[in-house]
């Protein structure tokens, strides 16, 4: 109660004007993933209105696969070179646009067009924001900012199920796109109005400022890109990335036809249960943050209080092995809920170990490369699963078998990988 007092009574003297920028990250995030969670959605409605198949769908989910792990690594670099002042609201703008234009689709080539180019704006919302955090938050408090932003992902997982079976319902499949859409557009007008650097923005007080640069500096080294394999961190989140990263995207895309095929849960139907995992994520998302967070702020090492969160988020996603063998659709919910919560305190976790490793000026490139490695398993993912479905006539038990267990691995990787003493937050930290 009394530490309470005082971080309350030490956040009111220094500002918090940072958590205003965390705010705008939040934001993004949320209008990031409403849009690509459209599709998904609408899946029940596609499949029989234009005639696909389960392969013809994940096909679709590929392309966004494939363009945004080219979007993730090349968006990444262009963020670290030019800042996330310009670099995010261009990267908004683009998606937002390409959101849009999956209404004029018809054909499976053409959503395999629409998609690609979505994923290839979208992937720069995530090392923007790593970016910024890093700029905007010192090393105890970026987990929690991380959380915090990243929790969009299921606010967005959340507007979506309700706005669009609304929409659909009143005007048809295509304006859902659009009205969806054309959200970013207004964000980025606010960002604009909004944002600028620390060391340049009036409303930061000197207090805060001090505070924000209160770790030790980190070098400030330009690192050619092929150099950044050299580096630990950078491997410790390629291998988290491709291990939790295609999981997340079965979530989103498949989920919804889960419930439809499983338990008879249609569209309209299927608002409260996606809801409900969401929320559930959304507390996944801030509590894995807050977890290592408040593990740092009492002594643990920060490496290893990112590696107990890990381990705290992959024992609870075992359970979802058997969500498809169960009877009831709320039980089902349930498993898939906890797995999705674990599934994003391990991700805030993950995105903070890049921040605590690596130099700042390349905390973006090397988010572009883990993303680059993550989105490139999940083409052949995506592919994989819409044959698995389409030969086992929808049997989704093997897919939450493997699902359950990719955590735990992932975890054993990045142990191996990341150094076993000492914060990261030094050069001897962050060598290979």
């Amino acid at each position: 109660m009394v530490s309470a007092v005082q971080n309350a009574t030490v956040n009111k003297a220094i500002g918090h004007y940072r958590w205003t920028i965390c705010a705008l990250l939040l934001f993004s995030t949320t209008i990031n993933y409403m849009d690509r969670q459209v599709l998904g959605l609408l899946k029940p409605v596609l499949m029989p209105n234009l005639h696909w198949t389960e392969a013809d769908f994940g096909d679709i989910v590929a392309s966004f696969s494939l363009l945004y792990a080219f979007g993730y690594v090349g968006v990444g670099r262009f963020m670290d070179k030019i800042g996330v002042k310009i670099g995010l609201p261009t990267a908004v703008a683009s998606w937002s646009l390409f959101a849009c234009l999956h209404a004029a689709m018809s054909s499976v080539f053409g959503f395999k067009v629409a998609r690609g180019l979505l994923g290839l704006a979208e992937g720069g919302n995530f090392p923007a924001s790593i970016k910024t955090v890093a700029e905007w938050f010192p090393a105890r408090e970026r987990s929690l900012a991380t959380g915090i932003f990243n929790a969009g992902s299921n606010i967005g997982a959340v507007v979506a199920p309700i706005m669009v079976p609304l929409i659909v319902v009143h005007w048809g499949w295509r304006p859902a796109f659009v009205v969806t859409g054309a959200i970013g557009f207004a964000w980025v007008i606010v960002w604009l109005l909004i944002y600028r650097n620390p060391d340049e923005n009036p409303k930061l007080s000197a207090a805060e400022l001090a505070y924000i640069r209160s770790d030790p500096a980190s070098p400030m080294i330009r690192i050619p890109w092929l150099e950044l394999l050299r580096y630990r961190g950078t491997w410790a989140f390629i291998a988290g990335t491709c291990l939790s990263a295609p999981v997340w995207w079965f979530y989103l895309n498949w989920v919804p036809g889960f419930l439809d095929a499983r338990y008879h849960v249609n569209l309209m139907a299927a608002m409260l249960p996606l809801i409900i995992i969401y929320c559930m994520a959304d507390i996944g998302s801030i509590g894995g943050g807050y977890l290592s967070s408040l593990l740092i702020q009492r002594g643990v090492r920060t490496l290893r209080a990112r590696k107990i969160a890990f381990l705290v988020s992959g024992l609870c996603v075992v359970p979802v092995f058997s969500a498809a063998r169960v009877s009831n659709v709320w039980i089902a919910v349930l498993l898939i809920g906890v797995a999705a919560a674990a599934h994003q305190g391990y991700s805030a976790n993950l995105y903070t170990i890049v921040s605590d490793t690596m130099p700042q000026n390349s905390i973006a490139s090397v988010v572009g490369l883990g993303g680059f490695s993550g989105y490139i398993v999940g083409v052949f993912v995506s592919m994989g699963i819409g044959r698995l479905l389409d030969t086992t006539r929808g049997n989704y038990q093997v897919l939450f078998a493997i699902a359950s267990s990719l955590y735990l691995i992932g975890l054993a990787i990045m142990h191996v990988i990341l150094p076993k003493t000492g914060s990261g937050l030094t050069p001897a930290g962050i060598e290979a």
